[in-house]
This record gives structure tokens, sequence and C-alpha cells, in this order.
């Protein structure tokens, strides 16, 4: 089956770090929800939701970063404002989703906001997990992480971001 090229490119950057991995291929799936039931032994909670959102920091500096949270979890819209110190934010429009990772659908882009030149913010419940789980690039793809392999990689910033 043809996916993204950034499904390959995640999977060689685990295999040449040596990381362990484990892959997943399923029904399309568009929420966290949805992917969790395709995921054996993985629960929501182990979930990596990527949402990609515009920073309004001033009226000409606007910025966009990937926040990365458990799946079962929701942004608290105050703690992100004073993380960034922003006037206000949004979600990132499909438009710009599919601008942003080179053509990667919503609800299938991966926590690797470092692929696609984007800052990525962790929340620290999701790194409670031992193992991470999450669309790697397409809606029927998933892929298994260790945590502390995913921060060795993507080198996030660890910030409390969940209501």
């Amino acid at each position: 089956m043809k996916y993204h090229q950034v499904t390959e490119i995640i999977q060689k950057l685990l295999t040449d770090s040596g990381s362990w991995y484990e892959t997943f291929e399923h029904e399309p799936v568009r929420t966290s929800e949805q992917a969790a039931r395709t995921r054996p032994g993985y629960s929501l909670q182990q979930g990596a939701k990527a949402l990609i959102l515009r920073v309004k920091k001033s009226t000409r500096d606007n910025v966009f970063v990937m926040l990365v949270l458990p799946a079962h979890l929701k942004i608290d819209n105050k703690k992100v404002k004073d993380y960034y110190q922003a006037k206000d934010f949004r979600f990132a429009t499909e438009e710009e989703v599919m601008d942003i990772t080179d053509g990667v659908q919503p609800g299938a882009v991966p926590p690797f906001g470092n692929l696609f030149e984007l800052e990525v913010l962790v929340d620290p419940k999701l790194l409670d997990n031992q193992k991470i789980v999450f669309n790697a690039g397409d809606r029927r793809f998933s892929i298994a992480i260790k945590s502390d392999d995913y921060i060795k990689l993507v080198n996030p910033k660890i910030h409390n971001i969940t209501a």
C-alpha cells in the first residue's frame, strides 16, 4: 500500500536511530477514538494527538506550532496562551495543515513537527506512557514507539498544556 512520504521518513528515522517501533495498517480513521480501536494493545491515553496551531503573538507576529498531547485530553486555552505569551491562537485550517506538511491530511499528522520545521510542545502526561502511538502521515497507518525515543528524535519542549 502506498502512503505519504513522511511515513517512510519516520520509519527510516526510527530504524537508523535503532529505536524500537511497531506499525499498524488499518481502515482510515480521522479521530483519536477511532484510531484507538484499531491499535491492539494500546489505549486512547497512549495516543499522541498532534495539533497544528497558528499562534498570534502580536498584530504582525503569527507563528505555526505543533502541540502534542494524550488523545483523551483537550488543550487548555489559557495555558497555551500563557506559554506562548500570545494574544490568541487558532487551529490551522485544513489547507494550512496540508501546505505545512506537504500534503498530510488532518487526522494523519504525526507528532514529528521537527520534520515540518515546527516547534513542538508536548504535554508531560503523554510521556507518562512508556510507549506512545500515532498516525504516521496517513489515516490508514499508525506507529508505536517508546516515549524516550520520541524525546530523543523530536527534542520537544515539555509543558503542561491540557485541561
